[in-house]
């Protein structure tokens, strides 16, 4: 369940993430990469920690660890690789989006048409990069979450002679 929900959690960052037809270099664009920074970044924060407490709490009780709990705690320190990188890429998005903005500032003409035409690609390609590795992270929690040890099926024991005799009365 923890797994599915964080999982859950970078999808909804990357579904509030705009598509690229939909990249526009406004203030809006602004608003939202504010936004979901914050987010991943908490989210990344969320990853860390649970897993670093996850295996604290193993080294410190190691009776207590269980197969689960171990896969689960892998589980999330792999997460937070992609996720990082989603939040790397945000970061450099930003950027993008900071040059863009200071472009419209300066005097018309081929060098400022030309610098435009440079840096868009890269605001478009990072926003894409995030996306699929937000996208990455949640498959592999999914992944995590939805690989257990199947359960050991065992036969209905036969009912016993007097449990017959008593159903027939």
């Amino acid at each position: 369940m923890l797994l599915h929900d964080v999982a859950d959690r970078l999808n909804t960052v990357a579904d509030h993430l705009p598509l690229p037809d939909q990249i526009q270099p406004d203030p809006a664009l602004s608003e939202i990469l504010d936004d979901e920074v914050r987010h991943l970044a908490s989210l990344l924060t969320y990853l860390v920690g649970e897993s670093a407490f996850r295996h604290r709490a193993a080294a410190r009780y190691p009776t207590r660890v269980t197969a689960t709990h171990r896969r689960t705690t892998l589980a999330l320190a792999q997460a937070a690789e992609p996720t990082s990188a989603a939040l790397a890429a945000l970061g450099s998005a930003v950027h993008h989006l900071g040059l863009l903005a200071d472009l419209t500032h300066q005097a018309p003409g081929p060098a400022r048409t030309r610098a435009i035409a440079s840096t868009y690609p890269g605001l478009v390609d990072r926003l894409g990069e995030s996306r699929t590795c937000l996208a990455r992270a949640a498959k592999q929690l999914r992944a995590a979450a939805d690989t257990r040890a199947a359960p050991a099926v065992t036969a209905p024991s036969p009912p016993t002679a007097s449990a017959t005799a008593s159903r027939t009365r």
